[in-house]
């Protein structure tokens, strides 16, 4: 299923997410967090210093692989940076501006440098970002980190870091796509979605609070945007990636997303059927927020581009089953 075609054939939208090269110095855009403070539409957009090229048709393939980032030869590392925008009524850009992480950077130990595919949201009044970093041990070890983030007429600074550890034992090698469930209560994570592991994290001790038995999928379902409370408990885009070889060996991917709902119990009661959003192997969401009757959902395209993509939440209910 292609959801930005069924979205636009029952009155949704699609509008792509534009930064100026001149502001970001940057290559590419990609995986958009969407967040909905009161009557202000935030999103934080995720900025690369290099590009993906990836095959989709397998007939034009890189010598090393269908799938391959593209960088500067005068810096080989991979380098996210982060950009919150506010955004009109009509989901046109009001103004945007970088987030100031000077004051906690320290020498990245590994190639993947930034904060990645972080999620926009609060914890009590305080904006803060959670997505993965992987630059702060010589092996890449991946663990969520929690930025905390203030916002002003003047900039955005980054003000606060705290590494999460994975539950004990914590030997993991890299934890990712933990997302919050916005439900104003402890800071709660869906780690896992089949089986469900809920994680709560606090006082710099994460613990599994939940884990429940779930429907069996044909790959590993993991979440993307943050929960959203509902009537019925709670709603999330999740995600599934299908890895494969090329025909000389060579790494692939096919990432598609599913429409998950869950009781107040945190249990999987409904679920989609596998969508992309636009046809492409490579996309990411990485948020959603409800406003009035729609649900408008952040995502990247190719590793390329970053759209929001509203459509009825009457839609998506009659995808559940």
């Amino acid at each position: 299923m292609n959801l930005a075609q069924l979205a636009l054939q029952h009155g949704g939208r699609v509008v792509p997410l534009m930064l100026p090269v001149e502001a970001t110095k940057s290559m590419g855009t990609m995986n958009p967090s969407i967040f909905i403070d009161g009557d202000r539409i935030l999103v934080n957009i995720r900025v690369l210093n290099y590009i993906l090229y990836h095959n989709e048709s397998q007939r034009y393939q890189h010598f090393y692989g269908p799938l391959q980032y593209i960088h500067p030869e005068s810096d080989k590392r991979l380098r996210t940076y982060n950009f919150i925008a506010e955004l009109n009524d009509d989901l046109t850009m009001k103004w945007f501006k970088p987030v100031d992480t000077r004051l906690l950077d320290k020498e990245p130990l590994w190639e993947f440098v930034g904060l990645e595919d972080a999620r926009l949201f609060k914890i009590g009044s305080d904006f803060v970002l959670c997505g993965v970093r992987r630059d702060t041990t010589p092996n890449g070890q991946g663990r969520m980190e929690l930025s905390r983030i203030v916002i002003t007429d003047s900039g955005i600074v980054e003000i606060g870091r705290e590494r999460i550890p994975a539950p004990e034992p914590n030997t993991s090698y890299c934890e990712k796509n933990w997302v919050p469930i916005l439900d104003g209560g402890p800071l709660r994570f869906l780690k896992w979605t089949s089986p469900t592991e809920i994680v709560e994290y606090s006082n710099k001790e994460t613990k599994t609070v939940m884990r429940h038995t779930a429907p069996t999928f044909a790959a590993d379902i993991r979440g993307s945007s943050q929960v959203l409370p509902v009537l019925e408990g709670f709603l999330a885009v999740t995600h599934e990636v299908y890895l494969y070889t090329s025909e000389l060996g060579s790494k692939n991917a096919t990432y598609r997303h599913r429409f998950i709902l869950f009781d107040k119990d945190m249990k999987v009661t409904k679920w989609s059927k596998a969508f992309s959003f636009m046809s492409a192997e490579v996309e990411f969401c990485a948020g959603a927020a409800i406003k009035g009757d729609n649900i408008i959902i952040s995502f990247g395209f190719q590793d390329n581009s970053a759209f929001l993509l509203e459509m009825p939440l009457t839609l998506v209910y009659n995808e559940l089953n």
